[in-house]
């Protein structure tokens, strides 16, 4: 066999970012952008993005060092005149520039899309927000958790008899995040095989929408007696087994989507003999006697710990997985094999476990990675090579608390 191919550039090399994004949202987005290879320069206020600013002894600051890996920082005062001459000086040469500012800060400062296309019409600018640039909501403050209350995240998490609750993880911010990202993608391709520029404006509220398609179907169904939070069962109560189930020692989840599923279910049970009732025989059929089948599953289930458990269920492929501590997550054998987890020493943070992207490209690697920057830590490089800037012209800008 030959030797391996050389690996090829990365998808997004020689794309340049101007990165104005600030907490989970944004930064994500062009997170993933540059371990796609692209340059992203983040430009930060004088006293650094917000998230920077959490108390790291708490542990906060860690989510700024994850999302803003691979990046370059400068500092810009954007609402100085200088400031933002030098921003749309930058934006001549960019191919993205990516925001998540309230709608209408970016046109107060000077810098929304109209502006950037005056000096770059090719410029794909990107707006990612809770509810959009337009419409009745476009003012509403937006952040996760009231995103995740206004797009029934909330009133869908929870157990029937206690009131609604978040989801654990920032789900709008991420959804968001992933689908602004996916939208620079497809500009970026449509510029390449049409030419122009264009505008995107993302709203964390639909992007999160289709994520509900289980509970939006129980409120067009028949039934009557689906409660809007189901706890750990189906969202449209109609997959039986499918629920949390008590282990010796913790928790194990445990779906079955089919009758062959449910099947393998007795065979690892060793309950062969429920095959043949009637009440047990088809989905519907479970799904009616969905308390009955959950106590007789979690019986079992108290037996065993999880790994025993899962190996067990594994081996007569039942779909199911361990319910992990986030602890167990961080230290994934698999994900750190795979290249997704890293422990990494940080200069703020310590030794923490981060991440690279999800997103793997045969034949093209993922650079490598680089911890979050100090903020303002490239004003003389990226001021200075792609602006021209000199040193004494630099000083004058910090003179002038311009960065």
């Amino acid at each position: 066999m030959g030797a391996d191919p050389a690996p090829r550039p990365a998808p997004l090399a020689g794309v340049s970012v101007l990165d104005l994004t600030q907490i989970y949202n944004g930064p994500y987005a062009t997170f993933l952008m540059a371990m796609a290879g692209a340059e992203v320069i983040k430009i930060e206020p004088r006293e650094g993005e917000f998230l920077r600013r959490r108390d790291a002894r708490s542990g906060a600051g860690v989510p700024f060092a994850m999302l803003n890996a691979n990046k370059s920082s400068i500092t810009l005062d954007l609402k100085t005149v200088r400031g933002r001459e030098l921003f749309l000086k930058l934006a001549r040469g960019a191919d993205v520039v990516v925001e998540n500012f309230a709608p209408g800060v970016v046109k107060r400062l000077g810098i929304d899309y109209e502006a950037v296309a005056a000096v770059n019409p090719d410029i794909v600018y990107a707006s990612g927000s809770g509810y959009g640039q337009t419409g009745a909501y476009r003012e509403y403050p937006a952040m996760d958790l009231t995103v995740q209350a206004m797009s029934g995240v909330m009133s869908t998490t929870g157990f029937p008899d206690a009131p609604p609750v978040k989801a654990g993880a920032a789900l709008c911010d991420f959804f968001g995040g992933v689908h602004l990202y996916g939208a620079i993608a497809t500009a970026l391709f449509n510029r390449e095989r049409h030419g122009g520029g264009c505008y995107i404006d993302v709203a964390m509220l639909e992007a999160v929408y289709p994520s509900l398609a289980s509970n939006i179907g129980s409120i067009h169904s028949e039934r009557d007696d689906i409660p809007p939070r189901t706890g750990n069962r189906h969202g449209g109560m109609s997959l039986c087994p499918y629920n949390v189930y008590p282990a010796a020692d913790g928790f194990i989840a445990i779906i079955c989507n089919s009758d062959k599923h449910w099947q393998s279910l007795l065979q690892a049970m060793g309950r062969m003999d429920l095959a043949g009732l009637d009440r047990y025989k088809s989905m519907r059929d479970r799904v009616r006697v969905m308390d009955e089948i959950d106590a007789l599953v979690g019986a079992w289930t108290r037996g065993f710990d999880r790994k025993a458990l899962f190996d067990l269920l594994v081996a007569h492929r039942v779909p199911c997985a361990p319910v992990r501590e986030l602890r167990e997550v961080v230290a994934d054998t698999h994900m750190h094999q795979r290249g997704m987890l890293l422990e990494v020493d940080h200069p703020s943070y310590g030794k923490i476990v981060v991440c690279r992207s999800p997103l793997n490209f045969a034949g093209m690697p993922q650079p490598e990675y680089r911890l979050s920057p100090d903020c303002g830590g490239d004003n003389g490089r990226i001021l200075g090579d792609r602006l021209g800037l000199s040193a004494v012209e630099i000083d004058v800008l910090r003179r002038d608390n311009v960065i």
